[in-house]
């Protein structure tokens, strides 16, 4: 699930080098959290939060599957 999310993401954005996308597991449910740059935010939020809520979709859709819970969160990380 972590490499899909990469590579979803990787394919909005313009500073690839900037994003990264972290597992934490408490309990039964995953948490994946998209760290991005700030420029890149709204691409991968989308307009309303289409894209973002696309992607969410497409990870619990997965993780049902395989019969897990996950949620995905978004950060920015500070500009450098």
């Amino acid at each position: 699930m972590q490499e899909f999310l990469e590579y979803v993401v990787v394919q909005l954005i313009k500073h690839p080098e900037g994003a990264s996308v972290l597992h934490d597991q408490n309990g039964e449910k995953h948490l994946y959290r998209i760290r991005l740059h700030p420029d890149d935010a709204g691409r991968v939020i989308g307009r309303n939060g289409k894209t973002i809520g696309a992607i969410r979709s497409l990870a619990i859709a997965s993780a049902q599957f395989h019969n897990i819970r996950v949620d995905v969160e978004l950060e920015e990380t500070e500009a450098s």
